[in-house]
């Protein structure tokens, strides 16, 4: 019965209030109490080895944007030898992989039918080179012939002219007949008519000689030529490339037949390789040729330029071409895959730090601050803008050379203030 007056007394107004008093400023002495405790609980800062950091400077650059890419090494020059008549495959010489010098037999084939063809045209040619150069021997005897008539002509005309000489003074003195001297007098008078038509006829012949020998010398020449072109046909049989290189392709049997026009091997000259490439369709305004770019090359980088970008684009891709600069690096071989990456640089210069391990902890939403002093570090928040496997872009939080740590947070990423001990 006390128990119960006891407890209606401080269920009673007046002692209730004073209660509830009582414990509401006793909950607001802990709560101005507990930001100072937790103050002096987070304010101490954490001790990290300085050796064991890394550190950056914020700078002013323009951002260099990387396009990545993966790129199939191929050769810069591929020769295909192609069957020209065809045949059949009597000896393959070479294997894939061998490397052969200009004019190196590669393969043997054989074309009866080609043969029995090459044989009838090489005697049409000779009969017709023949008929030619009998032509021009005649035409040769023919102004031979008119020569030697015009010299025969010159000279009974000079016997003539002195037996007239002679003939006319007998005849005077009586000794001799004017029939006999009149004979002489008109047989001169023929030669000399004859050599007019003699001349004339000796300067058509050299007219004709002069417009037919070289047309026909010319025919000759072709057909020489022609006869050439017959005779190759048959040592084209004897498969043999134009320069030297490697064999990359080459899957003949002996005994099995080629077509005309059938592939039969493929030649890598020894001009070095390049890389044929596809980058996403969104990069093509940023892509052009004399770019230059790096692909990874056992574990190394090497300096690439584009040389060329197609302007077609194909399911949302676009084809580039690429040339080592300087050089093909040794050891690559034809369709090995590389990645690597071509640089675009912005136009306005921005706030840049390198892009570092701490990226991936904190996803840039903030950073260690080094301190003036270089002994401490205190957490700050940041924004950034686009980043590459090399740049980050400060966009707010940061200022220009101030040094921020950029290494791995792991350890310290609860931390809000860093002592840097040796």
């Amino acid at each position: 019965m006390d128990s119960s007056k006891g407890f209606l007394r401080f269920l009673s107004p007046p002692c209730f209030l004073a209660t509830c008093l009582s414990a509401f400023l006793a909950l607001v002495i802990v709560a101005l109490a507990l930001p100072t405790t937790l103050d002096k609980i987070t304010s101490s800062p954490f001790p990290v080895r300085i050796d064991e950091l890394r550190f950056g400077i914020v700078h002013r650059s323009n951002f260099i944007d990387l396009i990545p890419f993966r790129a199939k090494v191929a050769p810069r020059e591929t020769l295909y030898i192609d069957a020209v008549d065809g045949g059949r495959v009597d000896r393959v010489l070479v294997e894939p992989g061998d490397l052969v010098q200009k004019g190196q037999a590669l393969i043997e084939l054989s074309n009866t039918t080609l043969a029995l063809q090459v044989i009838q045209q090489e005697s049409q040619l000779n009969q017709a080179i023949s008929q030619l150069q009998q032509n021009e021997i005649a035409l040769e005897q023919n102004r031979l012939s008119n020569e030697r008539a015009l010299a025969d002509i010159d000279y009974q005309i000079v016997r003539l002219q002195r037996s007239a000489a002679r003939h006319d003074v007998l005849a005077a003195s009586g000794a001799d007949s004017l029939e006999q001297r009149d004979l002489i007098a008109d047989e001169l008078s023929y030669y000399r008519q004859l050599r007019s038509i003699q001349t004339e006829s000796g300067r058509r012949q050299a007219e004709l000689c002069s417009r037919l020998l070289p047309d026909i010398q010319q025919l000759l020449v072709l057909l020489r030529h022609n006869l050439g072109i017959v005779h190759d046909k048959l040592d084209g049989l004897v498969i043999r490339p134009p320069v030297g290189g490697r064999v990359s392709v080459i899957d003949l049997k002996v005994g099995e037949n080629r077509s005309p026009g059938q592939r039969l091997a493929e030649l890598t000259p020894d001009r070095g390789m390049r890389l044929s490439a596809s980058i996403a369709e969104i990069f093509l305004g940023r892509v052009h040729p004399h770019q230059s770019g790096t692909v990874s090359v056992a574990e190394s980088d090497t300096r690439v330029i584009v040389r060329r970008v197609s302007p077609k684009i194909r399911d949302g891709v676009v084809d580039i071409e690429l040339d080592f600069d300087g050089g093909t690096p040794p050891g690559l071989v034809s369709g090995a895959t590389l990645t690597g990456h071509l640089a675009s640089e912005g136009n306005a210069p921005t706030m840049i730090v390198p892009t570092e391990p701490f990226l991936e902890r904190t996803g840039g939403r903030w950073v260690f601050v080094v301190a003036d002093d270089n002994r401490s570090a205190h957490r700050r928040a940041i924004q950034i803008g686009r980043h590459s496997p090399q740049q980050i872009e400060i966009l707010s939080g940061l200022s220009l050379g101030e040094k921020v740590i950029t290494s791995d947070y792991a350890g310290i990423i609860d931390e809000d203030h860093l002592l840097f001990v040796d």
